[in-house]
């Protein structure tokens, strides 16, 4: 079924009234989807910000915070606009300001400069800067100009590296430019927000932070809209954790990441009104696509209130809407990884996929350095290479799964969070041995498409015959239609309901 996403709404942060009832009532469930600003202060804050509510007449409401920041405010001290939930419009809408917006919170810009967004998104610079501009109020610098504020602040308050370092790391160009910009964005000094966090730990007890023997390890607090089904996500990634690269029991999950410049390890623990996330990074340069891609395998920036409203209104789900609030859509870490563990689970049991990803990651995996016996899942080059001599199994599901392989080693199938969902789908759908089944639940589990269902499911059909809402593909795409845009989310409860 082709993953279809609704077409947005006006963007929230153009209605002035409802952004202003929700800055009123100081409703957390706003933070993240747009950026007060307050004329009379000089300062931007989240909508949910505990201080004194500023005159209608007096307040500006902005996309981003680099559009902000750009319209000459800075970040509040008090609320940290910066620490919140993404937008969860940059799943819904699939246009290329959301495309753009998700590549560069992985960092892209800092590594391959505006060229290398524009390549990979498939447009000009100047029609990219264009439309980024209309869209979000900031070009493309000013975006990436905003996350590394944010990076270089994570860096600041949570590391012990040194304020030169943290600069470079966080992907500033010159050490004036990064204090320049700490300055205009926090209006304080690197030093002070330096000092201001110390200070802030020793009042609360908190371990300082350590620098670590091999990688530097991180700490932080990632914030989600409640409610949260943490128990659904960690049962999730248990059942298909691969040994060696992953664990999960009913507390946390924990799982090694590739990243640009070298091997990470998380462990994200949920928590009362956030995710622990504990990082030891080969390269802090990494930092930003770590937390991005931790945020994204929990789906942290989904908005379940959203989706309980459409899906509580169908009779036939709203019991298990209601008994299980706050589902999340699994998400994957790495793009090509997710592809070659699809189309080994194709056709086998959950249990059988993970003993034959184990096995190739065993024999192809990559060692991080600083614990024993933990891998990384095998790079697409290496499966591609090697495949052949670990993979069991049919003649032609090993040649499929070696094709894919290549392909995504030559990079004629390219699988990353910025591209267009039909042109991807259409890409995998080419490649021998990929049905709709698998091209579906990549879009769904690495761009974050909120709505697709996998109709073509086994174990989801019987779902829906268990909640008496169709017992076969036609009745229940008809039945899904009412679900949209979070078919997602209800493939989700379908699920864990044949599991009842």
């Amino acid at each position: 079924m082709t993953a279809t996403v609704a077409p947005a709404d006006q963007a929230l942060w153009r209605d002035a009234e409802r952004c202003y009832r929700a800055v009123a009532s100081r409703d957390a469930r706003f933070d993240g989807q747009f950026i007060t600003a307050v004329r009379t202060t000089g300062i931007y804050c989240r909508p949910s910000c505990p201080a004194l509510t500023p005159r209608q007449e007096n307040v500006r409401f902005y996309p981003t915070a680099a559009a902000a920041q750009s319209a000459g405010f800075r970040a509040c001290r008090r609320c940290l606009p910066d620490a919140v939930p993404g937008s969860p419009e940059w799943n819904v809408r699939a246009d290329l300001a959301a495309r753009a917006m998700r590549l560069i919170a992985d960092g892209v810009i800092e590594r391959e400069g505006v060229p290398g967004l524009a390549r990979r998104l498939g447009y000009s610079e100047r029609q990219l800067g264009r439309v980024l501009t209309a869209e979000l109020g900031a070009g493309p610098l000013a975006l990436a100009r905003a996350h590394r504020a944010h990076s270089a602040r994570l860096l600041i308050e949570l590391s012990e590296l040194p304020l030169a370092d943290v600069a470079f790391a966080a992907g500033f160009a010159s050490i004036r430019q990064f204090n320049d910009t700490i300055r205009e964005v926090f209006a304080r000094t690197p030093s002070q927000l330096r000092a201001a966090a110390a200070a802030a730990r020793r009042r609360a007890g908190a371990v300082e932070p350590d620098a670590g023997t091999a990688g530097t390890r991180l700490s932080l607090r990632l914030p989600f809209r409640p409610p949260f089904d943490a128990a659904g996500l960690l049962g999730f990634f248990a059942a298909r954790a691969v040994p060696g690269v992953e664990s999960a029991d009913e507390h946390s999950y924990a799982r090694t990441l590739r990243l640009p410049h070298g091997a990470a390890s998380v462990t994200l623990t949920p928590r009362d009104g956030h995710v622990r996330c504990d990082l030891q990074l080969a390269d802090v340069r990494d930092l930003g696509a770590a937390v991005t891609r931790a945020r994204r395998l929990l789906d942290l920036d989904a908005d379940p209130e959203a989706v309980a409203r459409v899906l509580g209104a169908d009779p036939a789900l709203a019991p298990a809407v209601a008994a299980t609030p706050g589902v999340r859509v699994p998400g994957a870490a790495d793009g090509p990884e997710l592809v070659l563990r699809a189309m080994l689970g194709q056709q086998v049991s959950v249990a059988a996929a993970r003993t034959a990803a184990a096995r190739l990651t065993a024999a192809l995996g990559d060692p991080v350095p600083w614990q024993d016996g933990v891998l990384l899942f095998p790079t697409a080059e290496a499966v591609a290479e090697r495949g052949h001599e670990v993979l069991r199994g049919p003649k032609r599901r090993v040649d499929a799964i070696l094709g894919a392989a290549a392909a995504l080693a030559s990079g004629e199938v390219d699988v990353h969070v910025g591209r267009d969902p039909a042109e991807l789908r259409a890409e995998l759908l080419e490649l021998t041995g990929v049905g709709p089944w698998t091209a579906d639940y990549v879009l769904m589990r690495v761009l974050g498409v909120p709505d697709v269902l996998l109709t073509g499911d086994l174990v989801l059909r019987k779902g829906a015959a268990a909640l008496g809402i169709a017992d076969d593909i036609p009745a229940l795409t008809e039945r899904a239609q009412a679900w949209r845009p979070w078919r997602s989310y209800a493939g989700m409860y379908l699920w864990r309901s044949s599991q009842a």
